[in-house]
């Protein structure tokens, strides 16, 4: 089959085409013709090395989280699944080597559900990572109706379905971002901010007795959080460990086949879309990298493997 891979920790310089041989399919695995997949940081943070104290690796390895595709084939006792289903999963594993930029990919069924019908196979993709990755760490505070969250970098990929999150709950958003991205925002339900010097101050204009919870998706922004948090707020980071050093929750990502399965219905109730910024055929992935690394990018950067 045809895969992205690398042999050695690098830039996206080192990812090659290549023609491997298909994964073997496990117990309960699922074997997945990938239709297309998506670009998270994490993917070039892999490849470069930056998680290699916490995860085993094998050479050469092939990168990628995000998969959208049809059930190839199944592993035995795995009645969740049949060939022929349409399906979505973060495919992480528990070491890297078999990723999602290939046209095979097993993923363990404690991971995948079912491809919103409402989204096409770009927009699924990009779903799993980045939609988990808000829905988590919005549930793991206690998000409820009718209370009020900030949500920093509301435009990129996690943040803007964290936004759409948060408003299927029921509680008001206000999110930061350049000011280019001010329109997407309130497309979204937000009310924008520009973020930079002064973003308390203009958060507190629109929230003069603070915000119930702040969610952070660019690191950095700690000061700016406690300066709008109401006495009792939470708050909570997937990219700065020090939040927990002030009474926040530091969240990292896990694989989880209903809370995907409750986005993805989100997604088909029409309260949640995955905006697409980019897309790239699987030979250019290095290219999608280095527009990922780039930083600023609105939305998610798909890979099309299949048609």
């Amino acid at each position: 089959m045809r895969a992205i891979t690398y042999d050695q920790y690098g830039d996206p310089d080192n990812l090659t085409l290549s023609d491997v041989p298909g994964p073997k399919v496990g117990p309960a695995e699922v074997l997945i013709r990938v239709r297309s997949a998506s670009v998270n940081p994490v993917d070039w943070k892999v490849a470069a090395g930056g998680l290699d104290p916490l995860m085993n690796i094998t050479f050469p390895a092939i990168p990628g989280w995000d998969v959208a595709g049809v059930v190839e084939r199944v592993g035995l006792d795995t009645p969740e699944f049949q060939p022929g289903d349409e399906v979505i999963a973060y495919a992480r594993k528990d070491w890297v080597h078999g990723g999602t930029f290939a046209e095979l990919v097993t993923v363990p069924v404690r991971a995948v559900a079912r491809k919103p019908k409402a989204l096409d196979w770009n927009q699924a993709a990009g779903l799993p990572l980045a939609g988990l990755s808000a829905y988590q760490l919005l549930s793991r505070l206690g998000l409820a109706k009718g209370e009020t969250v900030l949500v920093h970098a509301a435009a990129g990929g996690v943040g803007s379905l964290a936004v759409q999150i948060a408003k299927a709950t029921g509680a008001r958003v206000i999110g930061t971002a350049s000011e280019a991205n001010h329109d997407a925002l309130r497309e979204l339900g937000a009310e924008p901010v520009a973020y930079g010097e002064g973003l308390p101050e203009r958060v507190r204009e629109l929230a003069p007795d603070g915000v119930d919870v702040v969610v952070d998706f660019v690191g950095g922004v700690l000061d700016d959080t406690l300066a709008v948090l109401k006495e009792g707020g939470r708050h909570g980071s997937i990219v700065e460990g020090e939040v927990a050093e002030k009474g926040g929750l530091y969240a990292w990502v896990r694989p989880n086949a209903a809370d995907l399965q409750a986005l993805a219905d989100l997604a088909d109730q029409g309260l949640l879309t995955v905006p697409v910024t980019e897309v790239f055929p699987l030979e250019k992935t290095a290219e999608a990298f280095r527009v990922s690394q780039g930083g600023h990018v609105r939305g998610k950067i798909a890979i099309e493997v299949s048609s």
